[in-house]
């Protein structure tokens, strides 16, 4: 599992304004838990769990679940997304999977193939962990 949070910082200890980033042209094998916000610009093959807000650029991609406070999606998501607060897909996003969040903001041309469960009342909803998660159909090879 790759996590992307210095050993010698504790978790409680991690400072605002601090953030994680994964570069275009790079490639993560493995589920990422990030204690602060997430910019994605390369790949990950594997699900993500962030306690902040989670944005995935344009050429940015996701093969698993995702579970975060907030997030921006421009590039791909291929698992089911699972966001506390408020989830944006943008124009160029493409997002194979359900989604469960709060508020959902849609941009036109934004492709969703899944199914959307919104929580109106403000619960929590991402207490499930990734690996609990059911793949998507398209996932399941």
């Amino acid at each position: 599992m790759a996590n992307f949070i210095s050993k010698n910082t504790p978790s409680n200890e991690v400072t605002s304004g601090s953030y994680n980033s994964l570069t275009v042209g790079t490639t993560v094998v493995g589920d990422v838990k990030a204690e602060a916000d997430f910019r994605l610009d390369g790949e990950i093959d594997g699900s993500i769990e962030c306690k902040g807000k989670l944005v995935v650029g344009q050429r940015g991609f996701v093969k698993g679940n995702v579970i975060c406070e907030n997030a921006e999606i421009s590039g791909e998501v291929s698992g089911n997304i699972i966001i506390n607060d408020t989830l944006s897909l943008r124009a160029t996003a493409v997002v194979s999977g359900d989604i469960t969040t709060k508020v959902f903001v849609i941009e036109p041309n934004a492709i969703l193939n899944g199914k959307c469960t919104m929580n109106k009342n403000g619960k929590t909803i991402g207490t499930a962990s990734p690996a609990s998660l059911k793949k998507p159909d398209a996932l399941e090879q």
